[in-house]
């Protein structure tokens, strides 16, 4: 992603989500952010081109251990 791409992202899900939130690029990859609030790693962002449409998808895994406390 570039670097408005991923700043443009980066706002509108502070607007929507969290003021928090923030992306950071992958190392080695330019298909995908990384997503963190404060210090802590939430999920990824991968960008999807189709037929000349752009999508993002947000993966975020939540392990059981985390559910428990």
């Amino acid at each position: 992603m570039t670097r408005e791409e991923t700043l443009r992202l980066e706002a509108y899900l502070k607007q929507k989500l969290n003021p928090g939130l923030r992306l950071l690029p992958r190392d080695k990859t330019e298909d995908s952010v990384e997503v963190y609030l404060g210090a802590e790693f939430l999920a990824v962002i991968y960008k999807d081109v189709d037929e000349g449409e752009t999508s993002y998808q947000f993966q975020m895994t939540v392990l059981e251990e985390d559910l428990a406390g």
